[in-house]
């Protein structure tokens, strides 16, 4: 036995980890991977955009850039949402700003909880069943922890392609639209 190979032997496997935010929606706990969230911001005054997308809560100004809003609750259709009512906004009520594939968007959660560090070996695939209300279309994993389950989202399946565009085309109109008015 080499040197190299008692090394292997003494120093065990460094296991990979994943880093997540961990947030709430009512009572359910969910978490998505902390590369995907470009940062977290305090609720705050979203202006409603005619015509958009019943799914869009509206848009907000995000030092200079105009990214559409979407209520997560509402989206995930999970418990006390209800269709054309106003995100709950609570003091704990935070944006996560989010990049899908090119394009930033905010997703209102009740709360975030915490960085949270898992070990990839402890995250499970998605059961083919619904888990805390949520289609299993949008989980990535579910991983059991002390305190429960903690549901990991996948953002980018979260929205259809479809609906990706029209979102798109919300944050191009009202810069425009802003533009023309202040004419």
């Amino acid at each position: 036995m080499n040197g190299r190979d008692q090394y292997r032997k003494a120093t065990p496997e460094t296991e990979e980890n994943v880093q997540m935010i961990s947030f709430t929606i009512g009572s359910e706990r969910f978490g998505v991977p902390i590369l995907v969230v470009q940062e977290i911001i305090m609720m705050s005054t979203i202006t409603e955009i005619p015509n958009s997308p019943d799914f869009v809560e509206g848009v907000i100004n995000l030092r200079g850039n105009i990214i559409p809003v979407i209520d997560l609750r509402r989206r995930l259709r999970l418990r006390g949402y209800s269709k054309g009512t106003p995100a709950i906004q609570k003091p704990g009520t935070r944006i996560l700003v989010v990049e899908i594939e090119g394009s930033v968007t905010g997703f209102i959660v009740d709360s975030v909880a915490k960085v949270i560090t898992v070990p990839a070996s402890r995250i499970s695939p998605p059961p083919d069943i619904i888990v805390a209300g949520v289609q299993s279309l949008y989980i990535s994993g579910v991983v059991h922890l002390d305190e429960g389950i903690l549901v990991i989202l996948d953002f980018r399946r979260i929205l259809s392609l479809e609906e990706r565009d029209a979102l798109e085309g919300v944050s191009r109109v009202i810069p425009q639209t802003m533009e023309s008015i202040s004419r």
